[in-house]
């Protein structure tokens, strides 16, 4: 699979997945992580501001820590254009999620945060000259993510449903 060159950002396109992916609501009694741990696969969209459309597949590995509220992925995601690998680590107290990124295959790193909202995730995912707002839904077997670039790609949005494996 050919790199896409630098405009395309994709360091920050893996970010906003991840994100997304690893944003649970979960329940009264344990972390919003919990409900996580083990393996995830899904395939999704990414639209581009041109117009073009392409299939992404996404493959994840969450651990979760302390009481569900701490949580590290690892997460491998490829269309026809693009493919990335990132590490992460986000945790979670009252309600407001925070963490950190790194893709390894480009050597960029950023930030996440965001709050919880019942079973609504939002966040803001950045990075060194990116953003990306995003929603993600998250019930039982299944992860649904819209993802919004804010400036900086030619990503226009991509929607992605994971499912547990």
């Amino acid at each position: 699979m050919p790199l896409p060159s630098p405009n395309h950002k994709p360091y920050a396109l893996a970010a906003a997945i991840f994100a997304a992916m690893t944003l649970n609501a979960g329940n009264a009694f344990a972390g919003p992580f919990t409900l996580l741990q083990g393996k995830w696969a899904g395939s999704g969209t990414i639209s581009m501001r041109d117009g073009t459309r392409e299939r992404i597949r996404c493959r994840a590995n969450y651990s979760v820590a302390s009481g569900g509220e701490s949580l590290t992925q690892v997460l491998l995601c490829a269309s026809d254009s693009y493919k990335f690998d990132v590490n992460s680590t986000v945790t979670e107290q009252g309600g407001a999620i925070s963490g950190n990124w790194t893709e390894t295959t480009r050597n960029a790193t950023g930030s996440v945060t965001g709050r919880v909202r019942g079973p609504v995730i939002e966040v803001l995912v950045t990075g060194v000259g990116f953003s990306a707002g995003i929603s993600i839904l998250t019930r039982g077997g299944l992860q649904a993510v819209a993802i919004k670039p804010q400036g900086g790609t030619d990503v226009a949005g991509v929607a992605v449903t994971l499912h547990r494996l």
